[in-house]
């Protein structure tokens, strides 16, 4: 698959040398291309989790769940940790998922104050169905780039994502 030799960021970079000549415009290049991708990004993981029956919201708290292996089960704590979203906004994604069947509330043995949330198999069949369809998706987005240029790529994204403060403990 032939690459083409320029892309809109290319053009909104050259108009900027243009009329500002004084700039360094390499920030433009990489997070302007971000910022397309991620809009673009967005919209497939939408459309693949759709297909598996999902919202993205959904999928987050279900494959934190599935990742997390036997058995199978996070504190909302551990969950919101994994998420980034506030208490609330978690407990309706908890709520929202056990009114589905793709999740259970459960005493935690560990500690009689807390809950735990465990997949239920119905949840770990739709989140395996929906890993499956997006990593096909995302896969086929690389078909056409250089295996050297990919992993490159994604070096240089977790240098960026780690100098911008991205930690393990944010997953």
């Amino acid at each position: 698959m032939s690459t083409p030799e320029n892309d809109a960021v290319d053009a909104i970079v050259r108009e900027w040398s243009t009329v500002r000549s004084d700039l360094d415009a390499t920030p433009l290049e990489v997070f302007s291309r971000i910022k397309r991708i991620a809009k673009q990004l967005d919209l497939l993981r939408r459309q693949s989790f759709a297909q598996a029956g999902l919202e993205p919201s959904e999928f987050d708290v279900l494959s934190a769940l599935r990742r997390s292996g036997e058995p199978f089960a996070l504190t909302p704590k551990q969950l919101l940790a994994s998420n980034l979203v506030s208490s609330g906004t978690m407990t309706n994604r908890i709520d929202r998922l056990v009114r589905r069947g793709l999740v259970t509330r459960e005493d935690d043995p560990a500690d009689g104050r807390s809950i735990l949330v465990r997949i239920t198999a119905l949840g770990s069949e739709i989140v395996d169905k929906a890993i499956d369809i997006l990593l096909l998706e995302e896969e086929a987005l690389l078909a056409g780039v250089d295996r050297d240029d990919v992993d490159a790529l994604s070096r240089g994204l977790r240098v960026l994502a780690i100098h911008m403060g991205e930690s393990e403990t944010e997953r």
